[in-house]
């Protein structure tokens, strides 16, 4: 039987939200970026998602919005080779 074991830890205990933004900041510092959490993730995922040709109720659905507008409103960019 497979044990269930976090991503963040190695582990099957959790971490802590505080410690996941603490661990993200010294990352992003560390790479010289500066303005990235974990929501510009989010939103980087979906544009990327649409730009490879990604399902957009799929996307809606994983990113867990009630319907593709806010998806495709909200949290797609375009990209100047989209566009």
């Amino acid at each position: 039987m497979q044990e269930d074991v976090s991503l963040l830890t190695g582990t099957e205990d959790y971490m802590e939200l505080r410690t996941m933004q603490y661990r993200m900041e010294k990352y992003t510092r560390d790479c010289g970026l500066e303005g990235v959490h974990f929501h510009t993730l989010r939103h980087t995922f979906a544009t990327r998602a649409v730009e490879v040709g990604f399902e957009i109720k799929s996307l809606s659905e994983i990113l867990g919005h009630a319907n593709t507008t806010i998806t495709l409103d909200r949290y797609v960019h375009a990209s100047m080779e989209l566009k």
